[in-house]
């Protein structure tokens, strides 16, 4: 990220990224600043500013600090890394101020130079003093103590690094949240480069999309970042398991086939014996056949059951066969003249 000052639309909210040195470029000015505020007022969006910056030029953080403070839009301020020197001014304009638990707050007293002769640096001297009498004024409210305690306890050229808890505990933050670790034993200087760093990779716009993904239903229930991303490694472990569960959706798709393959050969063979018992038996013949196997193939219990209903027809060989182990009267008769010629 090449700009100090970046104003970044979003769905629910803006986001302002102050990553950087301020006054390091020339068009961070306080006209450009309340412009691109109050674009994101007249959306009525909620406004995130996301700070890393080790400080820098007074003028142009004092410049920010007004757009900021007058603005009437519902700012909220995350300092991800490092809010140095003139950063930590602007970062008390937040409603509220939160502080990643990995982060670093830092006050000193203001620093400058000049060249000339002894009424010009002294000049400049008192432009020194007068600036730290003003943001004495700057903090004083939002730590509700004196100017006189505050510039004896922060303004003593000492620089004092704060971490999140005593940041919250002094009342200069109002809340701490977490984010991706970083080592312990960081310096100031390593935190800086690897919240900066991070603005190369998608780690942050992801940080600000959780509460997009709150919104979905699978995550209603989550009241946590934490919560948030249980679920995920739920849903991560349960599509882990989708390869093996299709193989074997797979495996009994091709098992079930082969059981209705067969039970449809069964029906058929079945159907086909109904048709041939009853054609066989004289219930139906070759040209009523078909009409009883389409009531088969529509409805196959009534089906039989009119199968069923028919009457076998009888067979004129059935009436008229003699069974060829009795002899007829007739031929009894012609049997016994013919014995009797024979003797």
């Amino acid at each position: 990220m090449n700009k100090f000052f970046n104003m970044i639309p979003g769905e629910d909210a803006w986001c302002i990224l102050l990553y950087g040195d301020i006054g390091e470029y020339s068009d961070v000015t306080a006209a450009g600043i309340a412009r691109e505020l109050i674009e994101a007022e007249s959306s009525g969006k909620r406004i995130d500013v996301r700070i890393n910056s080790n400080g820098g030029d007074v003028y142009t953080g004092i410049a920010i600090f007004n757009a900021l403070r007058n603005s009437k839009a519902d700012i909220h301020i995350y300092v991800d890394g490092i809010a140095a020197s003139m950063a930590s001014v602007i970062a008390l304009c937040g409603k509220p101020v939160e502080m990643s638990k990995y982060a670093r707050l830092m006050l000193h007293s203001v620093s400058g130079g000049c060249y000339g002769n002894k009424t010009e640096l002294r000049r400049c001297l008192e432009e020194v003093e007068a600036l730290e009498d003003t943001l004495c004024r700057m903090y004083a409210p939002k730590l509700g103590i004196g100017e006189d305690e505050i510039r004896a306890r922060y303004f003593d050229d000492t620089d004092h690094w704060l971490k999140a808890d005593e940041a919250l505990s002094l009342g200069f933050i109002d809340g701490i949240y977490d984010a991706d670790p970083v080592p312990e034993d960081s310096t100031p200087e390593q935190v800086y480069r690897i919240f900066n760093n991070r603005l190369e990779q998608p780690l942050n716009d992801n940080q600000m999309n959780l509460e997009e993904v709150k919104k979905r239903p699978r995550f209603k229930d989550c009241a946590s970042d934490a919560d948030v991303f249980r679920v995920m490694d739920s849903l991560e472990a349960e599509a882990a398991k989708v390869p093996s569960l299709t193989e074997e959706v797979e495996e009994l798709k091709k098992k079930n086939k082969a059981f209705e393959d067969k039970a449809r050969e069964e029906d058929e063979a079945a159907k086909k014996k109904l048709l041939d018992d009853a054609q066989n038996d004289g219930r139906i013949d070759a040209t009523t056949r078909p009409v009883y196997e389409n009531l088969l193939n529509s409805d196959r219990e009534n089906g039989e059951k009119v199968l069923q209903s028919l009457k076998p027809k009888k067979r004129v060989t059935t009436d008229l066969r003699v069974d060829p182990g009795n002899e007829s009267p007739w031929d009894r008769r012609m049997n016994e003249i013919k014995n009797k010629l024979n003797r």
